[in-house]
């Protein structure tokens, strides 16, 4: 196994990958948790992961898959009355407003994570595509629609503020 290969990859694609499910999920802590998982997931096949087309494609959609479980768990747990971890919006970037925060978790979650793909970690569309196993197609109309979404509840921000 080629480690120094695999510590590159790791290192460039980490902090991507936990802002990415740190918008997906709301929830920086989880997000780390299931990244680490991804990446662990990644390292025992490295072999083959390291040898495909997209080995970031393969982690995200892994590091998407754990973060479903995880959260259909923690869904359970609420409704069992254990005790949730909070949402944590300081993890995001720092040039993030909390509006911005909130537009992003009003998106529906498909549009959300295509959001989180494209402009926090920088994916390619051809990459999205392949995390979320969509067409690329169908990441561009996405796409379009989260924007369209996120530019209205802005828009509709800034009026509040004008207007008050």
């Amino acid at each position: 196994m080629d480690v120094d290969h695999f510590e590159r990859w790791y290192v460039g694609g980490h902090p991507r990958l936990i802002a990415a499910l740190t918008v997906v999920a709301g929830d920086a802590c989880l997000a780390a948790e299931v990244v680490d998982e991804a990446f662990a997931r990644a390292y025992e096949r490295w072999p083959r992961v390291g040898g495909m087309t997209s080995p970031d494609g393969w982690t995200y959609r892994t590091a998407l898959n754990v973060l479903r479980r995880r959260q259909r768990r923690l869904r359970l747990e609420h409704q069992l009355h254990l005790r949730r971890g909070p949402s944590d919006a300081r993890a995001l970037p720092p040039d993030w407003s909390l509006e911005v925060w909130d537009a992003l978790l009003r998106l529906p979650r498909r549009e959300r994570t295509a959001v989180a793909l494209r402009y926090v970690a920088d994916l390619s569309t051809e990459d999205i595509a392949a995390a979320m196993r969509i067409a690329p197609g169908t990441v561009g109309a996405t796409l379009h629609s989260a924007r369209r979404r996120l530019a209205a509840a802005l828009a509709d921000h800034c009026e509040e503020v004008t207007d008050a």
